[in-house]
């Protein structure tokens, strides 16, 4: 059940001049609601007045041991550049958690799952991985950036699982897409998971389509509200338009017409 709550910045850390990972908690020490891999939240801009409306940031990661919610933020505009100045102590207005999740697999821990992630996209990919990992499971993460610079908290994600970088210009990792990248043609994956620029997801969800393997997205529709009002997130579906804010924001591909 969704809720409002006034939580306390405590960190805040620049990643790059584009990115920072903002850690969160409650004022009087109670415990956050309970959080899903692939849930958002919508967080209240106060003192930025071109900034009507909440912006909606993936849940990053939960560190349950202290209480933390951690938002990965990418400076893209006056709201985000607005939450990058936040100082330890302020006191930010948030909705949460907000949307669907990520299907986890319940059997065979010996699977292989592939969780895939671009630029800001990679934020979900995290607490999904922990979430894996703490059933037993060995998840592989293939994460893609224009260049090593834009490859995002990396010590984090070897915590759970291997990972696999391309870069577009071939600074770290593999050279090229993440639809390029050799783990493809050398793993065969039971299931995909993805976030990022949808032309990324779109790749990503044909190649698993084509290959018969289970696909879940996360999309990253404008979403101002967060409960299904502004309609600022309809996406397409077999079975008509929806709020990707209530009905997602993650899909199966089959759901979905990218792949028609």
């Amino acid at each position: 059940m969704k809720r409002l709550l006034d939580l306390v910045v405590t960190e805040n850390n620049q990643l790059n001049q584009n990115y920072c990972l903002i850690k969160l908690t409650t004022p009087d020490g109670t415990l956050l609601p309970e959080m899903y891999p692939g849930q958002f939240v919508e967080i209240k801009v106060e003192n930025s007045p071109s900034t009507y409306l909440r912006r909606p940031i993936s849940v990053n990661f939960v560190d349950k041991s202290k209480n933390e919610l951690w938002l990965l933020i990418q400076v893209v505009g006056d709201g985000t550049k607005k939450m990058s100045e936040y100082s330890v102590g302020d006191t930010v207005n948030i909705m949460l958690p907000l949307g669907n999740s990520f299907t986890l697999p319940t059997e065979n821990p010996k699977q292989e799952l592939l969780l895939v992630g671009g630029g800001v996209g990679t934020a979900p990919m995290l607490f999904l991985g922990a979430s894996l990992k703490d059933k037993g499971f060995a998840p592989k993460f293939l994460l893609g950036a224009r260049s090593k610079n834009d490859l995002l908290q990396l010590d984090d994600f070897l915590k759970y699982g291997e990972v696999f970088c391309t870069t577009e210009d071939g600074s770290h990792g593999e050279k090229g897409y993440v639809t390029n990248h050799s783990v493809l043609k050398n793993t065969q994956f039971s299931s995909i998971y993805t976030c990022g620029p949808k032309p990324m997801m779109v790749a990503v969800a044909k190649y698993a389509h084509s290959n018969n393997i289970n696909c879940e997205v996360s999309l990253e529709n404008t979403m101002a509200c967060g409960f299904g009002v502004c309609l600022c997130c309809v996406e397409k579906t077999r079975e008509g338009n929806i709020c990707v804010c209530t009905e997602g924001p993650v899909f199966n591909i089959e759901n979905l017409t990218w792949i028609d």
